[in-house]
């Protein structure tokens, strides 16, 4: 099964290594993977020091952490432990955990009004707005505050995954971010990702990749037990 996962941060969550060291060692490995500049400069550097970000690689990077933790205070614990190697910028920090408790929450059966709920009063993230609000005006924008609100929205949107992924890359922008965070949220919520496209992502990956995402499936699953 295929999540919207950073094999990275599916690596740190299955082994407990530290995240700066994973993150260099995977990121080395595919150097041409679309990284933003800060994140590049930050893989190459002979040092991990943070760079206060504030983009959204660590909401995008997290998803993991939502399927693999068993209470709301370890999903929020672990989201800002992996953001904060690169995002140590407070909304760096909270967009991550925004995304691994609404994965969280889906996860362990909440419905849609609940998730808003929690998004809104936890994170101050105005989720109530509609796509069709935000579409004509919405530009690429890689912030934490300018994209995890729209990933959720068109999550609470969305009817099934593949329709919330549709939705995320309908506002355009950073759109396959977008749709990383978005689709997340939505396999925990509908428990699947339909079969063709699981299919075609697994004949991108590679061989160490896919081993680390089925590892990590075998070992957490969309599990209920929370």
């Amino acid at each position: 099964m295929i999540r919207s996962l950073d094999p990275s941060s599916v690596h740190d969550v299955l082994t407990a290594a530290n995240y700066a060291k994973t993150f260099k060692e995977y990121g080395r490995r595919y150097p041409n993977a679309g990284y933003g500049d800060m994140f590049r400069n930050w893989l190459m550097a002979p040092d991990s020091a943070p760079y206060n970000s504030f983009g959204n690689g660590s909401a995008m990077r997290v998803s993991p952490v939502g399927f693999a933790f068993d209470t709301i205070d370890d999903v929020l614990r672990e989201a800002e432990r992996s953001a904060v190697p690169t995002h140590n910028h407070p909304e760096g920090i909270k967009g991550a955990q925004a995304i691994a408790s609404s994965i969280f929450l889906a996860r362990t059966g909440k419905g849609k009004k609940e998730i808003r709920e929690y998004i809104e009063g936890r994170f101050g993230y105005d989720v109530g707005r509609s796509l069709d609000e935000i579409r004509p005006s919405y530009h690429f924008d890689e912030t934490c505050q300018g994209s995890v609100p729209e990933a959720i929205i068109a999550f609470l949107e969305a009817t099934d995954y593949e329709d919330t992924v549709r939705k995320a890359v309908s506002l355009g922008g950073d759109a396959d971010t977008l749709a990383c965070m978005a689709g997340g949220i939505a396999q925990a919520f509908y428990k699947k990702i339909p079969d063709n496209i699981i299919n075609q992502t697994r004949q991108i990956l590679d061989e160490d990749l896919l081993a680390i995402v089925d590892e990590f499936d075998n070992r957490y699953g969309l599990r209920r037990d929370v």
